[in-house]
């Protein structure tokens, strides 16, 4: 069975970015995906050091949420990060989580589908949508889509609740989301995966 991670940013267990992310749960579940949410905003989750010592042992040298997320991250299918905008970008927490997830991980992401979705009271939406799509297009991770930017609106769980046109593109982003895993199912067992190519590092060091 395919499986959808998704990764809560905000620390309010039951806020808005929850309700946006369990109204994806719900097609998720309806299309036959295994699903499981992870509450990371109200964790205590330090940044990424550049120690580089996850290149050693295979793992971040911070033994916390991360190490434990990780094959979990690797085995899924898709990856949601969810969102509450903090002065027009994404909650700090879910931030060094996901620069020390990525960064931390050597397992190949290629083909695994990615969306992202964030919750606001007015503005900083579009910008913080934008921070957390380029997680999943440095990695190779086609990015589900919807009819509109994935988005809800409110300052209470409540308040997304009356957003029905927000909740409406967050349930066509998750029936896409799942159209996209199924059918790159399908293709890997037909023609397979494109040819990713590696090597080429372009680093200036002689200064020209």
């Amino acid at each position: 069975m395919a499986r959808v991670l998704l990764l809560n940013g905000s620390p309010h267990k039951n806020g808005c970015t929850a309700t946006a992310l369990n109204e994806m749960i719900k097609i998720f579940e309806a299309e036959g995906i295994e699903t499981e949410l992870i509450q990371v905003g109200s964790q205590a989750i330090r940044g990424c050091i550049g120690c580089n010592q996850c290149f050693k042992s295979g793992k971040c040298v911070f033994d916390d949420l991360v190490n434990e997320v990780a094959p979990k991250f690797e085995a899924a299918d898709g990856l949601v990060i969810g969102s509450p905008v903090y002065y027009s970008s994404p909650n700090g927490t879910i931030l060094s989580f996901l620069d020390r997830l990525f960064y931390s991980t050597s397992f190949s992401k290629q083909m695994k589908v990615g969306a992202a979705l964030v919750s606001c009271r007015r503005g900083g939406n579009t910008a913080s949508f934008d921070v957390l799509n380029k997680y999943f297009t440095i990695s190779s991770m086609p990015v589900a889509s919807s009819n509109y930017w994935n988005q809800v609106h409110g300052f209470s769980a409540e308040d997304v609740v009356k957003d029905k046109e927000g909740l409406q593109t967050i349930r066509n982003l998750a029936r896409n989301m799942s159209f996209m895993i199924k059918a790159f199912a399908m293709a890997k067992k037909e023609i397979g995966y494109p040819e990713l190519e590696t090597g080429a590092f372009t680093s200036f060091t002689d200064g020209k």
